[in-house]
């Protein structure tokens, strides 16, 4: 199962960065897409909008993007625009993005990503890259 889980990766982002080690910090080893290197196909985008249960716009970064001067916050882009400019500016793509067998997430914040890890049990205590000390409750969603 550990082969099933995906993150889509910036390992410039210190989000990007707690969240993966979160994952190891599970004994999972997931598969690393470096999204800015390898961007994910249209479809995948599609799909993992949907399966997060948001639109493609809910995965779109504003912050440090070309977001405002492509005036991405006008609802008059289709989704099928939005994926152009994200084919075109892969860092529009807001990250990480997990891809588990529980479920997608945009794991901002990093622990978000605990709710769809396939591991029984709360994990022990992890300490972020900032000192703040993530707790896990335990609690996952429902495959």
């Amino acid at each position: 199962m550990p082969d099933q889980v995906t993150i889509y990766h910036n390992p410039s982002c210190g989000t990007s960065r707690n969240t993966l080690a979160l994952i190891r910090h599970a004994g999972i080893e997931p598969t690393v897409v470096e999204y800015l290197k390898t961007p994910p196909s249209r479809e995948t985008l599609l799909a993992m909008a949907e399966s997060t249960g948001q639109p493609l716009r809910a995965l779109l970064r504003e912050k440090g993007t070309p977001y405002a001067e492509l005036d991405l916050g006008n609802p008059k882009w289709t989704d099928e625009q939005l994926l152009d400019f994200i084919g075109q500016h892969p860092i529009l793509l807001n990250r990480p993005i997990v891809v588990t067998p529980l479920g997608t997430k945009l794991c901002r914040p990093s622990e978000e990503v605990l709710e769809i890890l396939p591991v029984d049990g709360p994990l022990p205590p992890f300490t972020k890259s900032d000192g703040e000390v993530v707790r896990d409750s335990g609690k996952r969603r429902k495959a």
